[in-house]
């Protein structure tokens, strides 16, 4: 199914998440209002409404000795655009949460990296080796 996805989160600031969003990733800034924007990332639309921090009860998991966000969003995209996201925000000196090679010589091998925004909320910017086993078992 190639179709786009649609994502609504609480936000702590409009003007940091658009400028972030924006200026640091480099996605494209949709409709907007005062307490309100959509960014389209990658081709897909994530809604952010100014209404305070979301809590979360369980914070993280352990994926093969990984300790990873139990809530995160974010993309898959080809290498070479994984390592222009990569490098673009290196350029910018936004931190590298983790960078992690997950399954290694197993089916649906890929690299992932988790940066936070300004909500404090991590995106994941994923690259499989072989893109037909994004949903193979």
């Amino acid at each position: 199914m190639k179709t786009q996805f649609h994502l609504a989160l609480p936000c702590i600031s409009i003007s940091k998440t658009h400028a972030f969003y924006k200026d640091i990733l480099g996605a494209q800034i949709g409709r907007s209002a005062v307490k309100w924007v959509d960014v389209n990332l990658f081709d897909h639309q994530i809604t952010f409404t100014e209404c305070g921090p979301f809590k979360f009860e369980s914070q993280s998991y352990n994926f093969n000795g990984d300790i990873l966000p139990s809530f995160h969003f974010g993309v898959i995209l080809q290498k070479v655009e994984w390592d222009k996201m990569l490098d673009r925000l290196n350029s910018k000196n936004t931190p590298i949460v983790a960078q992690i090679k997950f399954l290694e010589s197993k089916i649906g091998e890929h690299h992932s990296f988790f940066i936070k925004d300004p909500n404090n909320y991590t995106v994941e910017f994923k690259c499989f080796n072989t893109s037909s086993e994004v949903f193979k078992s």
